[in-house]
């Protein structure tokens, strides 16, 4: 019995490590054998095909383009082809020809493959020169497929031109390589170049999907979708992927099996966080965000993706823009169906403030509170607010999104703070001065003056970048016959806003100090930055003193001063809140002084050194 066993384990184990001696990956195992088999290039086939089928073949060609695009597999498709001694009806190889063999089995000697990687040097050139004068022994052509020949150094560049331009009747080089911008023009106007296009998502989708029924995998077409992008455009990556998630899930090939398997963000996020958008749900969209960055991706990660998101579903909108869609058909339902509710104007605004997100992302301090306040700016484009479209437009301003007074206020110190502020109101020195009056109501009455309406509350918004709050401004309507009067004074002032006493701190002034200079729109980033550098100092409890180095900086300082004073008053709930801007004397730039200056203020220092100077009459030398 344990013999048996013992050679039952043995029997299992060399049948193990046979199947896996045997294993072929995928990339290797179904790489294409005729022009027919290959995926994305079918016009490049077709010009080669029919140069063999006419007999029109250069002596130099150069294959160009991506990884993984099929550039070598042409070559040696190209120099089987050439090579077959009875080529069928339509110029392909028949296969079956001791040539076709020869090259199927590798053993060929009229197929000749050059890795100019690790073969660059001129003595490599002189071996390969060598070879081409030796005519071939079965076949009528030797083909050498040079690859990454930009790898190739400028001197075996120079020593393979004079064989590249008139090679052998026999000899034809096939070059190919990814960066076509490093071969030197010379090399390039001796060859046939062929460009090479990265593969479109469907007929990645479509070569996987063949794959996985000739291995017996089981693949959902979204699964496929993802692990075709992850692959941008290269056959030879897609399968590599394929094989991966294979493994990983076991032959069954799921959606939620490759994004984890792949760490890729998938659509979800995007169609949640949209239409937490569209809906002005702030609060979903940022946890939303939040929940993204704890999975480890990065915040330009997610705001490249989340573009290029609003970039289909602009696409989406139009059925002759519909094809620049590269997903799977239950994702392309899911567009179409979003789409319906975004305006284009959205989306426009929307792309613009992504990728201006995207661009400023590494120049900013704080990346998490950019990529926030896109998602706030984008949710408000949503809501047909006036966004801008770029930063070269007025100042970006930020509608309130959260509630400032707590809804769980009762209802009695709401009705006690109104009754405050209108007191506030009608104590207001301000109110007794002469101003238009208004039609009386036959519903309300100011107590103090009989027979006047009571001033209606106008609420306004105070926009910033840092805080959202909403005010109260109180004023009262205009008669027509003081309306030229009022205008010039509207014009000159700006409306009185009430404001309580409340203390604070140095801490307090600095932080809403640069609060302010961080509102400033971009084309005021120069008063931004001068702000951001003087250091304001509270002096009592409301005096705010900032000194500025010159008397330029302090006329800019004047110009904004109205802006921040009002900033200040607001966000600080002080109305007695005064600045006051000094050039600071002490730390004016000093400069070199010459000798005759160094003396000049000695003599007038030192009255005794003076005397001595004079005495003795000496000079500087």
């Amino acid at each position: 019995m344990f013999h048996a066993w013992k050679d039952f384990r043995t029997f299992a184990l060399k049948s193990y490590l046979h199947s896996m001696d045997n294993y072929i990956v995928s990339a290797r195992k179904y790489r294409p054998q005729t022009f027919d088999a290959v995926v994305g290039q079918k016009a490049l086939t077709t010009t080669l095909l029919n140069a063999i089928t006419s007999g029109k073949l250069a002596h130099a060609y150069l294959f160009c383009g991506p990884r993984g695009v099929g550039k070598t597999t042409c070559a040696r498709i190209f120099a089987k082809t050439i090579n077959c001694l009875n080529p069928k009806a339509d110029g392909s190889a028949c296969g079956e020809c001791e040539s076709c063999k020869a090259f199927d089995e590798g053993r060929s000697y009229n197929i000749h493959e050059l890795d100019a990687a690790s073969n660059n040097s001129v003595d490599d050139m002189r071996q390969l020169i060598e070879q081409v004068s030796i005519p071939p022994q079965i076949g009528r052509y030797k083909v050498f497929i040079i690859d990454e020949v930009h790898m190739l150094s400028t001197a075996a560049f120079n020593a393979f031109l004079k064989t590249l331009e008139e090679p052998p009747a026999p000899a034809i080089f096939i070059l190919a390589t990814t960066e076509k911008q490093k071969i030197i023009p010379t090399i390039l106007s001796r060859c046939q170049i062929y460009d090479f296009n990265r593969m479109e998502t469907q007929d990645i989708v479509d070569h996987l999907r063949a794959v996985a029924d000739k291995e017996g995998v089981t693949a959902e077409d979204e699964a496929l979708g993802v692990i075709a992008q992850k692959a941008d455009g290269g056959m030879r990556d897609a399968l590599s992927i394929f094989d991966q998630v294979s493994s990983f899930t076991g032959g069954h090939i799921t959606y939620q099996k490759t994004i984890e398997n792949l760490n890729v963000l998938d659509y979800e996020h995007y169609f949640d966080i949209t239409d937490s958008l569209l809906a002005g749900n702030i609060t979903n969209a940022l946890l939303t965000l939040n929940q993204i960055l704890s999975k480890g991706f990065s915040a330009q990660h997610f705001i490249g993706g989340l573009a290029s998101h609003f970039r289909d579903l602009l696409v989406s909108r139009d059925e002759q823009t519909l094809p620049l869609l590269e997903v799977s058909q239950a994702t392309r339902q899911r567009y179409l169906e979003q789409a319906r509710l975004c305006q284009p104007r959205f989306l426009y605004r929307a792309l613009r403030l992504c990728n201006d997100c995207d661009i400023n992302y590494r120049q900013s301090r704080n990346k998490r509170l950019l990529v926030e306040l896109t998602l706030i700016e984008v949710a408000q484009a949503a809501q047909g607010d006036d966004v801008p479209s770029s930063g070269l437009g007025p100042t970006k301003k930020l509608k309130p999104i959260f509630s400032d007074t707590p809804q769980d206020i009762p209802a009695a110190q709401s009705a006690a703070a109104n009754t405050k502020t209108a007191a506030h109101t009608t104590t207001n020195p301000n109110a007794n001065q002469a101003k238009p009056q208004e039609q009386a109501t036959p519903h309300t009455t100011n107590p103090a003056q009989p027979g006047t309406a009571t001033p209606k509350p106008v609420k306004a918004t105070l926009r910033t970048t840092s805080r959202l709050r909403t005010v109260s401004l109180h004023t009262t309507p205009i008669k027509p016959d003081a309306e030229n009067a009022t205008r010039t004074q509207t014009t000159q002032e700006p409306p009185q806003e009430q404001f309580g006493q409340k203390h604070f701190e140095q801490a307090d002034l600095t932080r809403e100090w640069l609060l302010f200079a961080a509102s400033l729109p971009r084309e005021q980033a120069a008063t931004a930055g001068r702000l951001k550098n003087i250091s304001p100092k509270l002096e009592g409890q409301s005096r705010v003193r900032a000194y500025v180095e010159s008397e330029s900086v302090l006329n800019d300082m004047k110009d904004i001063r109205p802006q921040l004073l009002a900033f200040l008053k607001k966000e600080l709930d002080n109305g007695s809140v005064d600045i006051q801007f000094e050039v600071n004397e002490h730390e004016k730039p000093r400069r070199a002084f010459s000798q005759s200056e160094q003396l000049a203020a000695m003599l007038k220092k030192s009255k005794a050194f003076a005397r001595l100077h004079q005495t003795l009459g000496l000079k500087l030398s």
